[in-house]
């Protein structure tokens, strides 16, 4: 898969960056289910995860899936024992089409670095990753990079005046470009769980 068939085809203006807040706290979902929701507090994406298979002697040590406002799957994401991440589209079924392959390369208590490497030819060649994760899961806190370029950033929910900030909610800013906002989104559930 090239880079150019993640492109989004919404209708909202391509050219301004665009923030989801993301909470296990959101009026009409299940308590403990992560959900994003847009600026008018209207559900975006849900994320899922998924029971695993006991009779299953797969590697993977964990799923989830990524749906958006109407319970569509949109993305599978699964962590296998080797730490790597896979990203697959639409529901669980690894037979699908395998979207993005995520590798951890620095683990630390405050920092972790992820390299993204898109499906197709390039899946091959390790040498080169298509997008660099970078950040604190614990803060909630992470840059995702194109290239040099900032392509999305997510950030604790500050207020003024506030001695302790809650984990609980944050911000996810994404940056005009031609990933897809549902793509970005499944990168930052990796990140979130990326010092497991």
């Amino acid at each position: 898969m090239e880079t150019s068939d993640l492109e989004y085809t919404g209708t909202e203006d391509q050219h301004i960056p665009i923030d989801l807040f993301g909470s296990k706290k959101h009026a009409g979902v299940p308590r403990g289910i992560l959900a994003f929701t847009d600026a008018s507090g209207n559900i975006v994406f849900k994320v899922h995860r998924q029971p695993p298979d006991p009779n299953s002697s797969s590697s993977l040590k964990d799923t989830k899936l990524l749906l958006d406002s109407n319970d569509n799957p949109l993305f599978s994401i699964h962590r296998h024992h080797n730490g790597i991440w896979k990203c697959y589209k639409g529901s669980g079924d690894e037979n699908k089409e395998l979207v993005l392959q995520v590798k951890r390369t620095v683990k630390t208590i405050t920092k972790v670095e992820l390299e993204v490497f898109f499906a197709g030819e390039r899946l091959k060649d390790n040498d080169t990753c298509d997008l660099k994760v970078i950040g604190s899961p614990f803060k909630r806190s992470c840059s995702v990079y194109k290239d040099g370029d900032l392509v999305a950033q997510s950030s604790l929910m500050y207020k003024l005046n506030q001695i302790y900030v809650s984990r609980g909610k944050f911000r996810l800013t994404i940056f005009p470009g031609i990933i897809d906002r549902g793509l970005i989104v499944a990168l930052f559930v990796i990140f979130l769980n990326g010092r497991k």
